[in-house]
């Protein structure tokens, strides 16, 4: 998604677990289950693409709201977890994620008016309440819990922002697991609601201009019946004024004049000005400029075409500092007079280097936050480009944080890694000092794993880091369960972190790999392009390659192999599994974008064309699709691994129907007794705000499916 700058980001908070004792390990001979898969009807539906035929069986799964597809989600389930039930070990891993949980979990702290705000779970609350402290010694107290917004704990929290005094905050909420948000204004002393309910907002920050309103964006929401489904095409940039009903809030950008797919606001630190990102797609956007200290100054554009990324960091005295790719695919700061802001007045304030840079400011600093071959390294900056030092951190893993308001004098950070259990750091920024702030509250050794980064080659001769996580002493003899998870799209960049449920994993012997492919952010722009559209088996080869090497070298063997990810990573695992069957035991594919003739037809799919292409623009690109696209590749009398597809039924980015139609045509065409079921969440969407109870279920299924279905030894938990 696209990256802006402004919006004042909670430092990421990580969890962390401790092995308990366990029983000996108990091997396993595991009989496959006979499943009996419901009916799944099968329609005569055939479509045109450039005088080629394509049929689209179960294209009546698409229609999320029709009463078949509730029943065919039903039953399906019914299969799916009468399947789940019978794994003898399945309850007590899910015992052990609960206890690993069971402890207290804090963001970093971060300052709005009076007071000092942060988050704490105390352990298995479904979600993390927000506290806050006007001095360091008070009882802290509640600010916003979470968990009263409904009963089942599937409301989330999906955004906090205060005015420059922090006297005011508006909150988005989301309803099971919906992007849709509602938006909730509050007098922060009084903690009293002052104004309406904003309904149908999307893909928004709220960025306030002064007490009395703010902009937010959104679409106009989709037809009845479609809600979840419908196409979302145009965004729309509004200015909300407190005390005035919703219908009346002023279309500031966007609509029919300025067609926008993703429109982003924000109000610089100063207050002086507004920032508008404008884009067609999740990479690159025009950027605007609006003078908020006239009200009635125009909008000016700074950058008028969607061929590179920019984002304002920082103004200050008639500057602007952008953080951009334009000349410079691993980013660089510019500075720039705000009257006059085109790019050929740009001058360099932190340049390009071969490593991918992303800038943050505190305390009257810049912090140049570096990706060096995926682990982070953090250097302060003064305004004019100059080096204070290079922050030391406790060890090669991921910082984030490195932010807060100019005038601050200190500044939290957090450091993990895959076995380095989240700490919160207080860095004071004049002195470069840093202090543990708030250690993890759980007692895991690290000393007892290791984790370390190897480089492999992938088809094409291309050099690709991995980590990979697991016990000392682990004796390489191709029989170690083992775990890839992969994503490889849309800039994103993998990092270390610290997960309590791979502990799980890991504590049983398994292996757990990850390694940064291309179409991920690891190496800049150009890593990116490199897996993009017709270079997108790249992306598959990078990933195939990974599983080559952990077999090569003894880690595990194609019996022990797991591939796992999520939504563009669901993609990866869908295409692996049906170009490479035989490489591997298990398949995880979830909330995956799986039919990729189709995919730009639902929400806002049409924006991730910059990344895949659509089978609409030419035949080439057709053809191209046509030949990866998971949906469409699997085949009859082919035996595919051990599947377990996960979705949601309130998942509006990749629509659920991406995941039936998968799991409908692999139940169909299934050679082997290798299971292929479907686990369909209720009340749940792409990801984004689960509550921890159904995080613990998903994840206690997700290791019992893939452990049984390995055959591999398991540790019986003690309850």
């Amino acid at each position: 998604m696209q990256k802006f700058f402004f919006l004042a980001l909670l430092a990421a908070f990580f969890t962390a677990c401790q092995p308990n004792n366990t029983t000996d390990t108990e091997a396993q001979n595991n009989e496959p289950m006979k499943l009996d898969y419901p009916t799944t009807e099968k329609g005569e539906v055939v479509d045109e693409y450039h005088g080629q035929t394509v049929d689209d069986p179960y294209r009546w799964l698409e229609i999320d709201t029709a009463e078949n597809v509730k029943e065919w989600v039903k039953a399906e389930n019914e299969v799916t977890f009468g399947y789940l039930e019978q794994i003898p070990f399945r309850e007590a891993i899910r015992q052990r994620l609960e206890k690993l949980l069971n402890y207290e979990r804090y963001s970093a702290p971060f300052q709005e008016g009076k007071y000092t705000y942060f988050s704490k779970n105390d352990g298995l609350q479904d979600q993390s309440v927000i506290y806050r402290q006007e001095n360091a010694d008070d009882e802290p107290k509640v600010f916003l819990d979470p968990n009263k917004f409904s009963k089942d704990g599937t409301t989330s929290l999906a955004g906090l922002s205060f005015t420059k005094d922090g006297s005011r905050a508006a909150y988005m909420i989301s309803e099971g697991g919906s992007d849709w948000r509602k938006v909730i204004v509050i007098d922060a002393e009084s903690m009293a609601v002052v104004d309406d309910t904003l309904k149908d907002v999307k893909f928004s920050g709220i960025a306030w201009n002064g007490n009395d309103g703010f902009y937010y964006s959104s679409y106009d929401k989709p037809k009845e019946g479609s809600q979840l489904s419908g196409l979302t095409q145009h965004h729309k940039l509004y200015y909300h004024k407190l005390g005035t009903p919703q219908s009346s809030d002023q279309l500031v950008f966007g609509g029919e004049e300025t067609p926008r797919r993703y429109i982003f606001a924000g109000v610089t630190e100063d207050e002086r000005w507004l920032a508008i990102s404008a884009a067609v797609s999740t990479t690159g956007n025009e950027l605007y400029l609006k003078d908020l200290t006239n009200a009635n100054s125009p909008i000016v554009k700074v950058v008028d075409n969607f061929d590179n990324s920019h984002g304002i960091v920082h103004s200050e005295d008639g500057w602007l500092y952008i953080e951009t790719n334009l000349d410079a695919p691993n980013n660089r700061l510019v500075k720039v007079k705000a009257d006059n802001p085109s790019p050929e007045n740009w001058t360099d304030v932190i340049p390009e280097t071969k490593e991918v840079l992303s800038v943050s400011t505190a305390g009257g600093y810049l912090f140049a936050q570096y990706l060096r071959d995926a682990l982070s390294a953090v250097d302060q900056y003064k305004l004019d480009g100059s080096k204070v030092r290079t922050v030391e951190l406790p060890g090669q893993g991921t910082a984030a944080g490195f932010g807060g308001k100019w005038t601050d004098k200190e500044l939290y950070y957090t450091f993990t890694s895959y076995i380095d259990p989240g700490t919160i750091y207080l860095y004071n920024i004049e002195s470069g000092a840093s202090e543990v702030y708030k250690k993890s509250g759980v007692e895991f050794d690290p000393s007892q794993y290791v984790s370390k980064q190897v480089f492999y080659e992938s088809k094409d001769g291309t050099r690709v880091p991995m980590m990979i996580t697991h016990k000392k002493g682990l004796e390489l003899n191709g029989e170690n369960p083992t775990m890839l998870y992969g994503y490889g799209g849309f800039n994103v960049s993998l990092r270390p972190y610290f997960s309590t449920s791979n502990i799980v994993w890991l504590e049983n012997g398994g292996v757990y790999a990850v390694p940064n492919l291309r179409g991920g952010g690891e190496y800049g722009e150009e890593w990116h392009l490199a897996g993009t559209k017709t270079s997108k088996q790249n992306v598959f080869d990078d990933f195939i390659a990974a599983a080559e090497y952990l077999i090569e070298n003894k880690y595990t063997s194609s019996d022990y192999l797991a591939i796992s990810g999520g939504s563009n990573g669901g993609l990866l695992v869908g295409a692996v599994m049906t170009q490479r069957p035989d490489l591997v035991k298990v398949a995880l594919p979830a909330v995956g974008v799986l039919d990729m003739l189709r995919y730009h037809k639902f929400t806002a799919g049409a924006g991730w064309a910059y990344d895949y292409g659509t089978a609409d623009e030419s035949p080439e690109m057709f053809e191209y699709l046509l030949g990866y696209s998971p949906y469409h590749n699997i085949k009859e009398g082919v035996s595919y691994p051990a599947t377990m597809v996960t979705t949601a039924d309130h998942d509006d980015r990749v629509v659920p129907a991406h995941s039936f139609k998968f799991a409908a045509r692999l139940q169909e065409h299934q050679s082997s007794d290798n299971p292929t079921i479907i686990r369909i969440e209720t009340k749940a969407g792409h990801g984004a705000g689960k509550p921890i109870s159904m995080i613990i279920e998903e994840q206690a299924d997700k290791w019992a499916f893939t452990l049984y279905n390995m055959n591999a030894p398991v540790k019986y938990l003690k309850n």
